[in-house]
């Protein structure tokens, strides 16, 4: 049986650790996604969900517990082999699309495979792909500013997944859109990681989207339900 391509276990994290007005984040948390699997995590504002993300996707270290991508432990490991497995193994979303407003779309999608030391014409090929997939083929050669704000959020899923990730980690990754253009992007990230075959790990507010995927978890006083 393969390893799941997220594991936290006993994941501990606070700010101020040890001083007056220490904050209890995340309390023990532990949760496994296997790979194919798009999960819900389902948070009030500052219940710690962003801070859950960052660990997952070795942004942030926790002060105890383990966090494994693909069997691999990168708890302890160094800042160095930590930057490349979260190049290769993670892919990122947010609320907004951070794209680099002076490149085009298919450019934005290239420029991470480049980082992660894919021959240009390789990266080309597949961010061609990936816009196609999407129905932005048409809008490849247009900048961030010369697309729709849904448009600028499809070119966001295709750069997160330009390195063929294992796990996915999207924080309200259409939270900044309109109720409909919501629903038809988050209709497309659903399609694109299905096809794909990742782990996906996707904060949302939203319990009608949360209710799309395979399934929800909650993140109330640190703690995972």
């Amino acid at each position: 049986m393969s390893e799941p391509a997220l594991r936290l276990a006993g994941v501990e994290k606070s700010y101020n650790k040890g001083r007056p007005g220490e904050v209890e984040v995340l309390r023990g948390v532990s949760l496994s996604l296997e790979r194919g699997e798009v999960v819900a995590l389902v948070a009030p504002s500052g219940a710690g969900k962003s801070t859950l993300l960052h660990i997952a996707g070795l942004l942030d270290t926790p002060d105890a517990g383990a966090v494994e991508i693909g069997g691999v432990d990168y708890t302890g490991m160094p800042d160095a082999l930590r930057t490349g497995a979260r190049r290769a193994e993670v892919g990122f979303i947010y609320q907004f699309h951070h794209l680099l407003p002076e490149f085009s779309a298919l450019e934005n999608v290239v420029l991470p495979q480049l980082a992660n030391g894919v021959a240009a014409a390789e990266a080309r090929a597949r961010a061609r792909d990936l816009l196609e997939r999407v129905g932005l083929a048409p809008r490849a050669e247009h900048r961030p500013a010369e697309l729709s704000g849904g448009e600028q959020q499809r070119v966001a899923f295709c750069r997160a997944l330009a390195n063929a990730p294992r796990l996915l980690l999207a924080d309200e990754p259409t939270g900044n859109l309109d109720p409909e253009t919501s629903d038809q992007v988050f209709s497309v990230l659903l399609d694109l990681v299905r096809d794909t075959g990742l782990a996906a790990l996707i904060a949302t507010h939203n319990l009608g989207l949360a209710g799309r995927m395979d399934r929800m978890l909650r993140l109330d006083l640190g703690e995972l339900h």
